[in-house]
């Protein structure tokens, strides 16, 4: 298990408390086609892994939504030798059983950004990537089993909206959304699971759900402040919970690398373009896709 190399993504609250119990921790910085990664990459070990942490929205919390670099968080990722990565987020419920706290592992997606790099492929050709599971299967149920042996309660699957924000949703979108059957609502899962499909790699997503979206009316009672404050809370509980989750997974048995998982060879039939149409310096560019 020694060899796998991990990629974790997710937020300050979730590197900081992983920092603490990661050995041999070293920031590595790295250069991608698509510039920039959000920040350094914290790479050491947990237990017998190997895992490599991405703060998604950088030091301090800088980046909104719109501004994350997906394609070169992606990149550095599968440079580094990640071959499998494990997404964190918060998100709104759209469901009363969603109670704010807990943990969903996201199994569909919505997507509604319009302003991100969607695909590693501009300029290179025609690549269609299959989408119908976005998310890697074998890797959802690895961090299912997990959540058996932790306190925390994790909802199986959910449907994720990925609005391009920043604003958070009007009450009329929040309903539409419910209408459409999704289950909960974030900025950030997309085009993350996009890109890692492209990069032949195996992706889950644990949504951390911080309150109702708008669809459900606040207290009346409430303050601004009080509700903010019951957010916050929520959103502390929830990363400790997926803290737990995530430590879990680590300290299992399980492969969460495995180079026969379908994840693996997503570009095997996704390049349509005739390959004496494609540029050498352009396959040498996103060699790294490819591997």
């Amino acid at each position: 298990m020694a060899e796998e190399l991990v990629g974790i993504i997710g937020g300050t609250g979730l590197g900081d408390a992983l920092a603490a119990e990661i050995g041999g921790a070293e920031l590595q910085n790295v250069d991608t086609p698509f510039g920039a990664p959000s920040a350094d990459i914290m790479t050491g070990t947990f237990g017998k892994r190997r895992i490599a942490f991405l703060n998604r929205h950088g030091e301090g919390h800088k980046l909104s939504p719109s501004e994350v670099p997906f394609a070169a968080n992606i990149f550095a990722l599968k440079k580094l030798g990640a071959r499998a990565v494990i997404g964190s987020g918060a998100v709104g419920s759209l469901r009363e059983e969603i109670a704010p706290g807990e943990l969903v592992v996201a199994d569909q997606f919505i997507d509604k950004t319009y302003r991100r790099t969607s695909s590693f492929f501009g300029g290179y050709g025609a690549v269609h990537c299959e989408m119908a599971q976005p998310v890697c299967r074998r890797l959802g149920r690895i961090l299912l089993s997990a959540a058996d042996r932790i306190g925390a309660k994790t909802h199986p699957k959910g449907t994720y909206v990925c609005m391009e924000g920043p604003q958070f949703s009007t009450r009329a979108e929040s309903l539409m959304h419910r209408a459409w059957g999704a289950d909960l609502i974030g900025m950030t899962a997309m085009p993350e699971a996009k890109l890692a499909r492209e990069a032949q790699m195996c992706y889950a997503l644990v949504a951390l759900a911080s309150d109702y979206d708008c669809w459900r009316p606040h207290e009346q009672a409430k303050s601004r402040q009080t509700l903010l404050e019951e957010i916050i809370g929520n959103l502390k509980t929830a990363t400790s919970n997926c803290l737990e989750l995530i430590k879990a997974v680590l300290s299992s048995e399980d492969g969460l690398v495995d180079g026969r998982c379908e994840c693996r060879g997503s570009l095997g039939l996704a390049v349509w373009t005739d390959q004496s149409r494609i540029g050498r310096a352009e396959r040498q560019r996103l060699s790294v896709l490819f591997e």
